[in-house]
């Protein structure tokens, strides 16, 4: 069997875990303007070399499906999702609080 889960005492909520405001505080850090704008400026530019090297033959003979798009929506969304969370990190450890 797996690892077990911490007990929580009767009357109190999961999120009222140590875990919690850490979690929250890395999401609104992850919402923050300025980090989106940049995770969106790498997602761009890495995007769309990853785009076109693991895509580019199949646009340029035009043999682009749904199942393709999809796939190079995910290839875009890797990138920003590295940024962003290098970012959270980054952001985290400059305030102490990871």
């Amino acid at each position: 069997m797996g690892p077990s889960l911490p007990d929580v005492p009767a009357g109190t909520c999961a999120v009222d875990a140590p875990w919690h405001p850490l979690m929250h505080r890395a999401l609104q850090l992850a919402l923050e303007p300025r980090i989106v704008r940049r995770a969106l400026g790498f997602a761009f530019v890495v995007g769309s070399v990853l785009i076109a090297i693991n895509h580019g033959d199949a646009l340029l003979a035009g043999d682009v499906d749904c199942r393709r798009w999809l796939k190079m929506g995910l290839t875009v969304l890797v990138p920003y999702c590295v940024s962003t969370l290098s970012s959270v990190a980054a952001k985290l450890d400059s305030e102490g609080e990871r």
